[in-house]
This record gives structure tokens, sequence and C-alpha cells, in this order.
């Protein structure tokens, strides 16, 4: 095919870059060497409008041994022993065609975690649906729910935590973002970058065929009303093939055989050859004609665009192909020497004896568009004046219920009860709770791990909602017992070409830079997902947040269900009201604008801290923190899973006793106390200059507040577990 400006735009490039392209080259490319700079050049592998700003992160700690830049973090959590971990969205394929888009989500982050010689032991998932009343989400929701749980189930990998929304600005553009956690030995930790000449490039795992070419480029574009036909590029995922993977890969490792490994994931063969060479500061050379294919007559073009799952690029020591080869043999699985490292700073390819693309390493790498995008800043809006008007007609019991079977706030047993979250028998604790927690095996250390986001904060103002979602992360950990070590970020924004998107990205990340300095939570890996967007019409930003948190003797771990009649019930830290932006005031009062709550950093980490110190004492029962719906929905969370009643009464101040409950300020948690420690607690949070509210009791069933039987615990549990399984089944 003759390669001309069209084609070129074909393939998601924009006139100037074809030009920049042929100018570099001095030549026009054909088309193997066109479709080689397109994957490379888009969005999803370039990050050409994102590099600039993500520099801004906050990266570095004492437990970081790898920040971005590999295939995933690592952070140091004592005895050499090492967490690997990462999130990436898979928003695009799983709004095409959801059970494989969600499946090859999961597998592609495994994929990321056991190429640098960890063995998964977490999985998590952040999924974004549309309206519930919008003709699609039900059946993108059932799609994607059995597609992470058909891939992470069969592999036999826990998934114990996640998140799960809905808003209307997903209709168009669902999320899917998938996070996991490997284990890893410190000193046997594998990277991308290739060295040495003439070492044996190795491919291994399955066969190469024609499904997800143009998966790359096509997660760099807006949708539009030719969707369906898309789903070619969608990968297809084999589980079971990538257990066998997995566990030859590890095989491989215990040796010193590898130099470099990648996983071919966005862009296939292309993405991981160049970034190995990239990275070594090598040359590459490939015989395409060595490639194990699934379908008959292949081209260059399409061996090099492929995102076929569940395989692999190997730079292996010399000498060590037969070694190799026999355990990919014995997993069945190919394996084949496809080419060598080479001087040359080129890649290099042949097919049927003839060359047919050599481009300059450094020109799909080094020479990648970096783009200066316009931004527009967002001004922190007005804050609302609410009056007593306002409350006049509402019933606190009404107001809660409503609350509680809200889409966003309703329990996602549903979801959840599809995953396999006890495979493996090191978790402790389940979804549903703050965090997810899994046990070093063999030891008393244990993982927590939570993903997190807020949309509508980042929406209305998108600095202080980057910085909420990274403290909300914290206050998770913090509320199992965990000490909060670092995070990952999957960045989901619409068109980054619109001045307001560009801005909504742009201030997000130095919200999130902020927060994750001041609180010494580093940014360690990631994942920027643009143009979730159709006809026009952008999703709200939504930066997904994983962090992960060390817990040095699992039985002091700690959980959200109220234990005991008579404890005492405590807020920790300062309610001012805040209900703009609430789910309070969008579903009670019709109300969506206005700030977000204020974020306070100090008290952020002072509040963890010291809720961190009253949990290593033994002094705390139960912890949650304050979000979403405010204090009374964190307490009738504690209480229905612990099947207990509360006794509340409202601290005697200025608030309206709908802002005291309902409202989102943040920086807050609910403990539960017994009445003999009190006195303890009450040092320890004087010495800390921490506020605290004293403002109820655990009963047997009943909801009282200010002296009045407002419901009972059955009605609360009928509110909040009973929303999502309906709805499924309508």
């Amino acid at each position: 095919m003759k390669v001309t400006e069209e084609v070129a735009i074909d393939h998601g490039l924009k006139k100037e870059e074809f030009s920049k392209i042929c100018d570099l080259l001095k030549r026009i490319p054909n088309i193997t060497e066109l479709a080689i700079f397109s994957a490379m050049w888009n969005e999803h592998c370039s990050y050409k409008s994102s590099r600039k700003h993500l520099k801004k992160l906050h990266t570095k700690g004492k437990q970081v041994i790898q920040g971005p830049g590999e295939n995933a973090g690592i952070i140091d959590i004592g005895d050499d022993d090492a967490i690997v971990f990462k999130i990436e969205s898979h928003n695009h394929p799983s709004f095409i065609e959801p059970y494989q888009g969600a499946a090859t989500g999961v597998g592609g982050i495994m994929r990321d975690i056991f190429t640098m010689g960890a063995r998964p032991i977490a999985n998590l998932n952040s999924i974004h649906f549309g309206s519930p009343q919008h003709k699609k989400t039900k059946n993108l929701l059932r799609g994607v729910v059995k597609g992470i749980g058909g891939y992470g189930n069969c592999i036999g990998v826990p998934t114990i935590a996640g998140q799960t929304s809905f808003d209307e600005s997903y209709n168009g553009n669902i999320l899917v973002n998938a996070m996991t956690l490997g284990l890893v030995n410190k000193n046997k930790i594998f990277y991308s970058k290739a060295a040495g000449l003439n070492k044996p490039v190795i491919y291994v795992g399955s066969k190469t065929g024609r499904d997800g070419i143009h998966g790359a480029s096509m997660a760099s574009t807006t949708f539009d009303e030719k969707i369906e036909e898309k789903k070619p590029t969608v990968q297809v995922g084999d589980p079971f093939t990538e257990k066998l993977l997995l566990e030859a890969c590890l095989e491989l490792m215990a040796d010193n055989s590898i130099i470099a490994i990648q996983d071919m994931g966005a862009a296939g063969l292309t993405s991981s050859s160049v970034e190995m060479a990239s990275k070594g500061n090598l040359g590459i050379e490939l015989n395409l004609s060595e490639v194990p294919c699934r379908e008959m007559n292949m081209s260059p073009y399409e061996i090099m665009l492929s995102e076929s799952q569940e395989r692999m690029l190997i730079v292996l020591e010399n000498g060590k192909e037969n070694f190799a080869k026999k355990i990919f043999d014995k997993w069945n699985l190919d394996f084949a020497v496809i080419g060598k490292t080479t001087n040359s700073k080129k890649i290099e390819l042949f097919h049927d004896n003839n060359k047919v693309a050599e481009i300059p390493i450094d020109l799909l790498a080094e020479n990648a568009p970096v783009y200066n995008r316009k931004w527009k800043k967002t001004k922190l809006p007005q804050k609302l004046k609410f009056n007593k008007n306002n409350f006049k007609s509402l019933s606190l019991s009404d107001c809660l219920k409503k609350i509680l079977s809200n889409p966003n706030i309703a329990e996602k047993k549903w979801i959840w009860d599809q995953y396999d979250h006890t495979v493996m028998a090191d978790t402790i604790q389940k979804p549903g709770g703050d965090a997810g927690v899994v046990r070093v095996h063999g030891t008393s250390k244990a993982v927590a791990a939570s993903v997190d986001s807020s949309a509508s904060y980042c929406n209305s103002h998108p600095l202080t909602g980057g910085k909420q979602v990274v403290c909300e992360s914290w206050r998770n950990l913090i509320s199992v017992g965990a000490k909060p070590i670092a995070i990952t970020n999957c960045l989901n924004f619409g068109n980054p070409e619109k001045e307001k998107n560009m801005g909504e990205f742009v201030e997000c990340i130095d919200g999130i830079s902020e927060a994750s300095e001041y609180l010494d939570f580093p940014v360690v890996s990631g994942n920027v997902s643009f143009y979730n967007e159709t006809k026009d019409k952008g999703i709200k930003p939504t930066p997904t947040i994983g962090g992960v948190g060390l817990i040095k003797d699992y039985k002091k771990i700690i959980s959200m269900n109220f234990k005991k009649i008579d404890n005492l019930i405590v807020v920790i830290g300062k309610t001012e009201g805040h209900i703009d932006q609430s789910i309070f005031a969008r579903d009670i009062l019709n109300e969506k604008k206005g700030p977000p709550p204020e974020i306070n950093l100090f008290n952020e980490k002072n509040n963890g801290e010291t809720i961190l110190k009253l949990i290593r004492n033994d002094l705390v029962k139960s912890v949650h923190d304050i979000s979403l719906g405010g204090i009374i929905t964190a307490i009738s969370k504690m209480a229905i899973i612990g099947n207990k009643g509360f006794k509340l009464n409202k601290p005697q101040d200025l608030i309206n006793k709908f802002e005291y409950y309902f409202g989102e300020d943040q920086g807050r948690y609910i403990v539960e106390i017994e009445p003999n420690n009190m006195p303890k607690v009450k040092n320890i949070l004087k010495d800390s200059s921490i506020h605290y509210d004293e403002i109820g009791i655990v009963i047997p069933k009943e909801i009282i507040i200010d002296k009045e039987a407002i419901l009972h615990i059955d009605d609360l549990v009928r509110s909040n577990k009973n929303w999502l399984k309906s709805y499924m089944e309508e």
C-alpha cells in the first residue's frame, strides 16, 4: 500500500506528525513503518499530552525501590520482601466488548506484575458506569463484572477490594481500571532494559493472531456512532494460558538466564521491542517469519500491531536458549528465538528474507511528540447558602434510607460475590471494608490496598479533587491499621485537545502531587487514559488512586463493624457541615453546584497518624473513615456490618443537624471505643491537638437520634443491601 497523508491520518496520526516522520526518516515510511510510528506515537503509548505534567508528580520515598517508568512500581516492605503494583485502564475495549475488555484488562495488569519477577497476590478494580436508567448500563455492568471474575478467578488470584460508581457522564464511555499487587524478593527483581550485544530475543506465550490490531490507537481516540466497527480491535483473553505463562516465567526467573523481560501489552510486539531497546540504548533485529502465528499469511504489519494476549518478549543470556525452551515446552507454551540485540540503535525487521522496516529507535521514543497543550484553570465555585427552609420538610430517617440506597453508597455484594477473594488462603480482609488485606505468606506481615476516586469533587474543582482522592486512599489504609506507603494512579479524562479537559488533568495532577508529597505517599506507577468521550460528550475527570500500606502484625488489623453494646461512638476530626457537592445535596436537595469540601493536609496527616497510634495501642475496637454521605452514613455502615444499633446526640453547636450528620468534611473518622479506654484516648487526642466529638453509643438494634427512635437496624439493612441485587434482577 502506498503511504499518503490520508493513510497516516487513518492510522491516528496528525498531518503535522506525518510530516515530522518523513523529515526524521528523510523519506516516506512504508506501511509497516507507518504502523510502528502510529503505535508508538499515539497517546496511549507516548503520553504526548501528559508527559510534561506527569514529571511534577511526587515519586520518591524511603521505601520506593522503583518509581514510574517500568512495568510497575515497587516498594520495600522489609525482610527482603517487596510489593510490585500498578493500576491500568481498559476503558475503550470494555465499552465496546465488556466481557473481553474487562478480562484482558485484568490479564494485562497481571502480566505487568509478574514480568518483574513477582507472583500476583491480589487484584482490585475501580469500575464506573453510566446512569442506572441508561439502556446500556445494566448489560455493561454484567459483562464487565463477569469478565473481571472470569479472568481473575481462573488464574487463581484473589480480588480483595474495589469501587463501583454510577454517573451519567459515563453513559457513552465506561471506565474499567484494574490493579494488581505482586510479591517479590527485592534481590530478584526483573526489568525491561535490554543489555548486551547479539543476545537472543525470545518470544514466549500464545501464538499471534489478528485480534487487537490497532487496539492502542483505538484507545487514543474518542468514540462516534461507528463504535460497533471497532470490535475487532478488542483483544481476546485466555486466563488458563496466562496461568501457564505466569508459572513458566517465574520458573525461568529462578535461574540467572533473563537479561530483560517485557509484556506484549498495548501495541504488542512493537512497543515491547522498542521499549526494551530504547531503555538499553541498543538496536534490535527481529525476524518476523519466526513469530508463532495462529493465522495464515499474517503480514509484518499485522504481526507488529497485533495485541493478542498472554505473550512476553525476553532478552536471554547466550547459551540459555535450550534451557529456557525446555521450561516453556513443559508448560505447553510457544517459544521462539525471533531476533537479537544489536549496536545499530535501530529496529530492523525481516520477513521472508526481506528487510521490511528500519527505524532509528530514538525516532520512536525520544523524538515522539510532546505537546504543551493549552489549558483552562477552574475557579473555585462559590459556596452555596442554605437556610432553614431547605431542611424544613425533611425527615432524618427518610433522608438516611434514601442515601443508603443511593447507587454509589449501596452495598455491592452482587459484584464481589462473583469474584474469588479467598483463593491462595491469605486474604484477611475481604471486599466490603475500607481496604482489602492479604497476609504476606508465611509471615506475620500483611499488605492493605484500596482504590478510590471522586469524580464529582474533581469536576467541581480539580485541584481540590486531586488532593481529596489521595487523602481518601490514605484514610482507607489507616482505617484497617496499615501504614500508607505509596500509590499508583489511573488518570481517566476526556479529550486533551479541549482546554477545559486539559485544565482538569493539569490541576488534578497538581492536587495529587501536593497531597502525596505532604503525606509522604509517593506515586510509583500509573496510567493515563485520555479521549474518554463519545459524540463530543466527555466523562467527568476521574483520577483513580490505588493505595498500598503495610500492617507489621496482621493480628493488629482492624475492621469497621461495631463490636459491642455500650461502646462509645466518637468522631475524630472537626465537622463544619460541608454539604456542597455531597450525596445529600445531590440526592435530597437536588443541588449539584458549589465547591468540594476543603482539604487540610496537616489535619489529614495528624489525624491519620493518631488513629494508627490508637490502633497499635489496642484502644479502638472499630474504625471507619467518613466520606460519601457523612457521619451518619459511616456509622450506619458500621452498624449494618456489625448488626447493631446506635444512639446519637448531635453536639450542641450552630450547625444544622442535616449539615452535621450528612456533611462531607474531610480528614475524619468514626471510632468505637470501650468506655474504660476513653480517658487514655482523650489524653492521646489532646496531646496531638485533635478535635473530637463523643456523640453516641452502640445499642442492640434501634437507631435513636436526639432521643427519638427513628429506625430499626433492619430498615438500614434493607435500604443498603437491596438496591443492586434488585436492579440487576429487574
